[in-house]
């Protein structure tokens, strides 16, 4: 039996891709001294939002997605962010490896809204990861599954998530609004306790005196 373990060396925007993605160097060890054939490998990034603190400016921008600060004892759980893949060719005792982690500045999506809110520090990584590794057993050829409980931990820093989005979506996001008008717009579907982007937009035009087509 194998015995991997993971960690994440550097989390960096990818260059030249054509959409915006984060790329993770992961480096793999292997203990036992096994030859590693290849591995499918499956990696779920999760954001573990109680390992840092807020500001009160970002406090206010996380409204949405914990309520006030009172509850953040119940409220700032764990949340999935970006599910990836990759094929691991083969190594024997250690080898890095590239993850390509696809990313939006769409503020429906959790993950997008939590990055977004953060001025500066670092973003809580957990990345848990799975699947299958294939290696030279008693008939030439021995499959096995990655344990349940392989993980590594990332604190990415924010000035990486929003070099990237500055790339692809220069001072603003899907809503194509200058950053400053992205966080009063937060704040005032917030405030209102609206439920989407599109509703908030509405009662903006309303309280213009103007009707949303």
């Amino acid at each position: 039996m194998t015995d991997l373990s993971f960690a994440v060396i550097d989390v960096v925007p990818e260059s030249y891709a054509v959409v915006p993605n984060l790329q993770v160097r992961l480096r793999i060890d292997e203990t036992t001294g096994a030859v590693v054939h290849a591995i499918a490998l499956r990696c779920q990034v999760r954001i573990e939002p109680k390992r840092r603190r807020y500001s009160d400016e970002e406090s206010a921008a996380l409204h949405d997605l914990f309520g006030d600060r009172a509850r953040w004892m119940e409220t700032l759980k764990p949340f999935p962010w970006i599910q990836t893949a990759a094929m691991v060719q083969g190594f024997t005792a250690r080898t890095e490896v590239d993850l390509v982690l696809p990313c939006t500045y769409d503020l429906e999506v959790t993950g997008t809204t939590y990055l977004h809110a953060l001025r500066d520090g670092e973003v809580p990584l957990l990345l848990l990861f799975s699947g299958t590794v294939f290696t030279r057993g008693r008939s030439g050829f021995g499959v096995e599954q990655i344990a349940w409980d392989k993980e590594a931990r990332y604190g990415m820093p924010v000035q990486v998530w929003r070099e990237l989005m500055d790339q692809h979506f220069p001072g603003g996001g899907w809503l194509r609004l200058d950053r400053d008008n992205l966080d009063g717009l937060t704040r005032f579907k917030a405030e209102r306790g609206l439920a989407s982007w599109d509703a908030t937009i509405s009662a903006l035009l309303a309280e213009a005196g103007q009707v949303a087509r």
